[in-house]
C-alpha cells in the first residue's frame, strides 16, 4: 500500500470514527443537555433520534448518488456538512434547534458513510489489499462506537457543547485531507444520467416512517408506532412498485438477490442491535441502580476499544484462512457468549465482573465490521459499491433502533415506576437473542459457502 492510499484511508477510517464517536457520545452527554436547555424528559431521547431518523432514512439515497454524481464529491459534501451542523448543535439555546442540527448531521452522515465506504472498496483491488483495507477501517469505525462513551464522559465533564465542537475540529483537518488526498472523480458514464426521483422519495420516507415507528413503540406510544410502521410499509411497497418500471432505479432489486448482501445486512442489523441494547441497558444500570458518573460508565466501555488493535492484526490473516463469511460468524459467536454472561447481573457488580463481557465484544468487533463489510460486496460491480454500503449501513442504523426501543420497552415495562435488577436482567435477554439468530444467519451463509465450493 502505497503512502497516498495510507492516506486516503486514513482520511476515510478517520470519517467513519467521527459518525460513531458522534452518535457514541450522546449517550452520556444527554443529561446534562437536557437539564442545561429544559428539554422535557419526555423529549430527551430526540437528541439522538432525530440523529438516526436522518442518518437511516437518506442512507441508500446518499449511497446510490455516490455512485451517480462522484463518489469524492458527495463525501466531502457530506462531511462538510456534517461538520457545520455539529458546530450549530453546539451553539443551539434551545431543545428544537438542537434536534433539528441533529437530523441534519444525520442526513449528512447518511451521504458521507456510504460515498466514504465505496471509496475504500473501490480503491483497493478485491483480495488481500481490500481485506486489510476494509479491516482498518471497520476496526476504527467500531472504535468510534466503543470509544464514544468515554470521550462523551471526558468532554461532557468539561461542558456538553464539547461533544459537538470537538467533532467540528476533527471534521475540519478530515477535509482539509480529504480535498488533498482524495484522487477527483472519474467522468461520468453518460448512459446513467437518469436519477430515480420517485424512487427516492418513497424509500426516503419509508425509512424514516419505520424508524419513527420503532421509537413510538419504544416510548410505548402503540398506536401511534404501528400507524407509522403501517404507512411505511405502503411506501416500501410503492418503491418496489416504481423500481421494476424505472429504467434508472435508485436501487436495482436484482442487487439484494445478488451474492450475500441481503444476508449479510440482516445479520449486521441483529449484530448492531444487539450491541446497542447492550449499551443502553448497562449504562443505565451503572448510572441509575449504581450511581456510578457519566465519566465512570464511559470509561467501563474503554477495553472495549481494544478492537482497534485486534482488527489490523488477527483479522488479515483469519480472513485468508478460513474466509470473510467464518471470521465474520465467529464473531456473532463471541458476541453472544459475551450477551450471555451478562445475564447473571447481579446488583453489586463491579468493573471485573463486566470485563470479560467487555473483552469479548472488542474480539467480536474485531472479527465481524471488517469482514462483514467485504462479504456485502463480494461479486458486485464497482458501479453499485455505494448503494451497497448505504444498504449495509442502513441495516447497522434499523439495528440500532430496534435494539433501543426492545430494550427500553421490556426494560420499562408497564412504567409504573423504577427499573430493577430483575428488570435489567429481562433487557439483557434482547441482545443475546439477536446476536444468537446471527450466529444462525452466519452459519447458513457458511453452509452455503462451502457447499458451492464442492460442486
Amino acid at each position: 500500500m502505497t503512502a497516498r492510499a495510507w492516506g486516503v484511508l486514513l482520511v476515510l477510517c478517520g470519517a467513519l470514527f467521527l459518525e460513531g464517536v458522534d452518535i457514541a457520545m450522546l449517550n452520556v452527554a444527554v443529561p446534562a443537555i437536557v437539564a442545561d436547555l429544559d428539554i422535557p424528559t419526555g423529549s430527551a431521547h430526540w437528541v439522538i433520534s432525530a440523529y438516526v431518523l436522518g442518518y437511516a432514512g437518506f442512507m441508500l439515497l446518499g449511497g446510490r448518488s455516490a455512485d451517480l454524481f462522484g463518489r469524492r464529491r458527495v463525501f466531502l459534501v457530506g462531511l462538510a456538512v456534517f461538520v457545520a451542523f455539529s458546530g450549530i448543535g453546539g451553539l443551539a439555546d434551545a431543545g428544537w434547534v438542537l434536534v433539528a442540527a441533529r437530523f441534519a448531521t444525520g442526513v449528512a452522515a447518511g451521504f458521507m458513510t456510504p460515498a466514504g465506504f465505496s471509496i475504500v472498496t473501490t480503491s483497493f483491488p478485491e483480495g488481500p489489499l481490500r481485506i486489510r483495507a476494509l479491516t482498518v477501517y471497520g476496526a476504527v469505525g467500531a472504535g468510534g462506537f466503543t470509544l464514544g462513551m468515554v470521550a462523551g464522559g471526558l468532554l461532557t465533564s468539561v461542558g456538553w457543547r464539547w461533544v459537538f465542537f470537538a467533532p467540528v475540529v476533527l471534521g475540519a483537518l478530515l477535509l482539509a485531507a480529504g480535498h488533498a488526498l482524495i484522487r477527483p472523480d472519474q467522468p461520468r458514464d453518460r448512459t446513467t444520467t437518469g436519477f430515480d426521483v420517485a424512487g427516492a422519495v418513497t424509500v426516503t420516507g419509508a425509512m424514516v416512517t419505520i424508524v419513527l415507528g420503532l421509537v413510538n413503540l419504544g416510548e410505548g406510544h402503540t398506536v401511534s408506532g404501528l400507524l407509522a410502521l403501517a404507512v411505511a410499509a405502503t411506501l416500501l411497497s410503492a418503491f418496489v412498485a416504481i423500481e421494476r418500471r424505472s429504467s434508472a432505479p435508485l436501487l436495482r432489486l436484482g442487487i439484494l438477490q445478488h451474492g450475500q448482501l441481503a444476508s449479510v445486512s440482516a445479520a449486521g442489523l441483529l449484530f448492531m442491535g444487539a450491541f446497542f441494547g447492550f449499551q443502553l441497558v448497562v449504562t443505565l444500570y451503572l448510572q441509575d441502580l449504581r450511581g456510578w458518573t457519566p465519566l465512570e460508565s464511559g470509561l467501563t466501555f474503554a477495553i472495549m476499544g481494544a478492537d482497534m488493535v485486534l482488527a489490523p492484526l488477527l483479522t488479515p490473516l483469519l480472513v485468508r484462512r478460513a474466509g470473510n463469511v467464518a471470521v465474520m460468524t465467529a464473531g456473532f459467536v463471541s458476541a453472544t457468549a459475551a450477551f450471555a454472561l451478562l445475564l447473571r447481573l447481579d446488583s453489586d457488580w463491579a468493573y471485573v465482573d463486566f470485563l470479560p463481557t467487555l473483552l469479548l465484544i472488542a474480539v467480536a468487533f474485531a472479527l465481524v465490521y471488517g469482514p462483514l463489510t467485504a462479504a456485502a460486496t463480494a461479486g458486485l460491480s464497482d458501479s453499485e459499491h455505494g448503494v451497497a454500503g448505504g444498504i449495509v449501513n442502513t441495516a447497522f442504523q434499523f439495528g440500532a433502533a430496534l435494539g433501543l426501543s426492545l430494550v427500553t420497552i421490556v426494560l420499562v415495562g408497564d412504567g409504573s415506576g423504577a427499573a430493577t435488577l430483575d428488570d435489567y436482567r429481562r433487557a439483557l435477554v434482547v441482545p443475546a437473542v439477536a446476536a444468537l439468530l446471527a450466529v444462525a444467519i452466519g452459519v447458513a451463509l457458511w453452509r452455503r459457502e462451502r457447499g458451492a465450493a464442492t460442486v
